[in-house]
């Protein structure tokens, strides 16, 4: 279902002069963001914005704008969304109801979805190699419901079974603009942190 081209949109705003025409801009694309609760492609941005105009100039001119507020604009994956500055956590955790949106994983869970985002695409077999444990569909499906984790190329080799690997959802909720923001696996073995 492709989504629905809205000609009441004047992008181009030709009638207002160029900065009042870029600060509109750059609200529309802060009122898309915010009212988004997956990160927003540069191509969906451009929808809102006039012919030429550039979708990561604007972006850039509006984290800036948002300098010294509690919440900025940050990449995630092939897109952009609002988020809370993490210095802001405690005071969100003491007066709002975010329980629904804590992870609240086991910690097994955790090593296990770990394991999917260093080693993706990985099979259910290449984590029983890691884990020296089957890990079970259970386990699998609840990272999967929850949009951390989808399925990958399937492996080369007999009966093809599928491999996981994370998704937008699992770098929103980890902070991470991409998979290369993940720390590096010497840098976690160095600090003892990371299973042999």
């Amino acid at each position: 279902m492709g989504r629905r081209e809205d000609t009441d949109l004047d992008r181009e705003l030709a009638d207002l002069p160029p900065k009042l025409r870029w600060r509109e801009w750059m609200r529309r694309i802060e009122a898309v963001l915010f009212a988004s609760s997956a990160p927003v492609a540069r191509d969906d941005l451009a929808r809102i914005v006039g012919q030429g105009a550039s979708v990561d100039l604007l972006i850039e001119d509006l984290a800036v704008d948002l300098e010294g507020r509690p919440y900025e604009v940050a990449r995630v994956g092939a897109g952009w969304l609002l988020r809370t500055r993490p210095a802001y956590a405690p005071a969100i955790r003491a007066a709002a109801d975010v329980g629904g949106q804590a992870l609240n994983l086991a910690e097994f869970d955790l090593a296990v979805l770990a394991a999917i985002a260093f080693h993706q695409p990985i099979s259910r077999d290449g984590l029983k190699d890691i884990f020296g444990r089957e890990i079970s569909r259970d386990l699998i499906g609840r990272l999967a419901e929850r949009d951390l984790i989808g399925t990958g190329p399937r492996e080369p080799r007999r009966g093809a079974p599928y491999t996981f690997v994370t998704t937008e959802t699992f770098l929103a909720a980890f902070g991470m603009e991409s998979l290369r923001d993940l720390p590096d696996l010497e840098q976690l073995d160095d600090a003892g942190l990371a299973a042999k």
